[in-house]
């Protein structure tokens, strides 16, 4: 499977990445406009609770989103899709993490999964006193039962 931004990841038939997702969520009535597609907004917030979740395993406490950058949205999710977020960590540093997150839908009835966005998130690690604080070491936390497989969107 190619990587976001590759030809391979931007075709009509991109596959599932091969992790389990990092948040799943059913597209309600109250997250759609009057037309029945969903608010890209909601679909952002998925996508940051579920890069917020990567970042603050990582940081091992609170972080805070600094910053969203490149999402487009390629096809519209509908009321009653199952919404996917997928993503990994593609850059660390003193302070800040960097996610790229996947959002994809599926449709129960027919099965059909696709991709419907993607984003680099970035965020801080915020300390007790709510300022930025440094990431422990990479090697002094724990591991996740899935960390050798990963949550790798690519």
């Amino acid at each position: 499977m190619g990587r976001i931004g590759t030809k391979a990841a931007q075709t009509d038939r991109p596959e599932l990445p091969p992790s389990a997702p990092l948040i799943r969520v059913m597209a309600m009535p109250a997250d759609a406009n009057p037309n029945g597609d969903i608010f890209g907004g909601w679909l952002l917030a998925q996508m940051d609770l579920a890069g917020g979740n990567l970042a603050a395993q990582r940081a091992r406490g609170r972080c805070a989103t600094v910053a969203v950058d490149g999402m487009v949205f390629h096809e519209p999710v509908f009321v009653g899709d199952e919404v996917s977020c997928y993503g990994e960590i593609v850059r660390t540093g003193r302070t800040s993490i960097t996610t790229r997150i996947e959002a994809w839908r599926r449709n129960l009835a027919s099965g059909e999964a696709r991709k419907v966005t993607q984003a680099i998130f970035t965020y801080v690690a915020i300390g007790e006193d709510r300022r930025p604080r440094p990431l422990p070491d990479a090697a002094d936390r724990p591991q996740r039962p899935a960390e050798g497989v990963g949550n790798r969107c690519g």
